[in-house]
């Protein structure tokens, strides 16, 4: 598949080549479901956790004797049949979101997103990227100019993703402050990632990460 390859100034100056191993994929909608909720589990924190009656503060005390006051025995203030006691299978946080994918299902998984955007034209692919200074407002300038591309480009909504074939401190320093964009290696990519981002913009040498 053959792509219009433009400058930093939205000048069309040739055609990239997209290879159909990656970027010619029909749709299979089960298998990115089964890997992009993998992912999304496996980025899950665990958060809930309910204090057991070891971790409760307090009740190391005996409320009473044992035996001859007529009340039934008890140990601790802090069981869980007592108020501000423990709580008794609660949830824990040792407890694990995580689901195991294997890379080849992973892989498939991601050439079938950017099979998708490549039909729906939401793959754009610029011959470099570079900037004079490391400067927000030069960054901004390129976006600008590649509305002429993609009129929504720079909705924040959309969040264009670039990838680089290796991060420069230059162009992470000039594009991190735009609302609108993320920035990382074509190499880091994953279904998820692709799936969040309407659009991604990829260099031309970004896309060499994808034909070896």
């Amino acid at each position: 598949m053959k792509v219009k390859l433009y400058n930093q100034v939205a000048e069309e100056v040739g055609k990239a080549e997209l290879p159909d191993a990656v970027f010619g994929l029909k749709w299979n909608a089960d298998l990115v479901h089964q890997v992009v909720t993998s992912q999304e589990a496996n980025r899950r924190p665990t958060v809930a956790h309910a204090k057991g009656r070891s971790e409760v503060r307090g009740g190391g005390r005996k409320p009473w004797r044992q035996k001859g006051t007529g009340r039934a025995r008890h140990g601790s203030i802090r069981s869980p049949i007592w108020k501000g006691g423990g709580v008794t299978h609660g949830p824990l946080k040792e407890k694990s979101y995580k689901k195991s994918i294997n890379k080849k299902m992973a892989k498939k998984a991601l050439y079938t997103v950017l099979s998708a955007k490549a039909r729906d034209g939401e793959i754009v692919v610029l011959d470099t990227l570079k900037f004079e200074e490391p400067k927000t407002k030069l960054a901004a300038k390129v976006f600008k100019n590649l509305e002429a591309v993609k009129s929504d480009l720079t909705k924040k909504e959309n969040r264009v993703l670039v990838l680089l074939p290796k991060m420069e401190n230059a162009i992470k320093r000039a594009i991190r402050n735009l609302p609108y964009t993320a920035l990382d290696e074509a190499r880091n990519l994953n279904a998820l990632q692709a799936m969040k981002h309407k659009y991604i913009l990829f260099t031309k040498e970004s896309l060499n990460v994808f034909k070896s």
